[in-house]
């Protein structure tokens, strides 16, 4: 078979995750080109191989037995510009790129995305937020390959974003890039409103762990990480996998977790807390 793009052959996927677990994959791309993407998407469809599109892997939970497929990583294709007064991301560019971008151009309303760890494909796949701020505030429209590998635009209407959920969750989407309509500020302002959400993750977040971010999804009356603390599952380990003692609400990566571990601990995190108050939380992370 005669790829489109060298890949990596059998290679553990776990180094290009956030939580840095997962086993071996047949094949890892890294197109820099939209074009590129769309060739190994379409050479991927034509040979039968299954294939599955990362962006940065931060909210992404792969299995120990690793994937007989394609991992396809988008974040070589990274271009930010201005565009008649929109700012327009490639799916590939980080969100802490995309909120330095709008703050150099004095542009407001993504200061929440700076150190949010994914990619804007990711961001608009699950309408990533932080800090009262998420990608449906300021999105306009987006590109994307559909299931016939035909390029359509679809506005922020037809996405259907609401709390961490868009259409492209639920079809062959493919987001190839997003524009965004912000308004004008003054970026000392911007700048400061970053600065304070970065100090505010550094005091109260694990960063210093590999995590997927918020383990579970915000209860509607509840916060995940008060229901897990008061259930008394903050620290609790399974495994190399652990509720963080910093912030519950953060499941980490001691440093030889495995899959099986973090799925193991979630799991336990969601009897528990069910038992004890009566609510399901629902995890953030996806589990493939």
């Amino acid at each position: 078979m005669k790829h489109p793009l060298t890949p990596k052959e059998n290679i553990r996927i776990a180094p290009y995750t956030s939580m840095r677990v997962g086993g071996e994959v047949r094949y890892l791309y890294r197109p820099e080109t939209e074009a590129q993407l769309a060739e190994v998407i379409r050479f991927c469809k034509g040979e039968g191989l299954p294939y599955l599109v990362i962006g940065n892997a931060s909210n992404l939970l792969f299995p120990d037995e690793g994937f007989d497929g394609a991992v396809i990583a988008t974040t070589g294709i990274k271009e930010i510009r201005l565009e008649e007064g929109r700012i327009v991301a490639s799916c590939g560019a980080s969100l802490s790129a995309l909120s330095v971008f709008a703050m150099e151009q004095g542009l407001k309303g993504l200061a929440f995305a700076f150190g949010i760890p994914g990619t804007v494909g990711g961001g608009v796949y699950m309408n990533a937020g932080a800090y009262g701020g998420e990608i449906s505030d300021c999105l306009e429209s987006v590109r994307c390959l559909n299931g016939a590998g035909e390029e359509i635009v679809l506005t922020k209407e037809e996405l259907g974003l609401s709390y961490r959920h868009s259409r492209l969750q639920e079809e062959e989407l493919l987001l190839l890039s997003a524009a965004f309509r912000c308004e004008e500020g003054d970026p000392k302002e911007i700048k400061g409103e970053m600065d304070k959400n970065m100090n505010a993750r550094k005091e109260k977040q694990p960063l210093e762990y590999p995590s997927c971010g918020s383990a579970f999804k915000r209860p509607a009356g509840y916060y995940a990480g008060a229901l897990i603390q008061e259930a008394g599952l903050k620290g609790y380990s399974m495994g190399g996998a652990q509720v963080s003692e910093k912030h519950a609400g953060f499941v980490i990566n001691k440093g030889n977790a495995t899959a099986d571990d973090v799925k193991a601990l979630l799991a336990y995190v969601q009897k528990t807390v069910y038992d004890q108050s009566g609510v399901l939380l629902e995890p953030e992370i996806k589990i493939l």
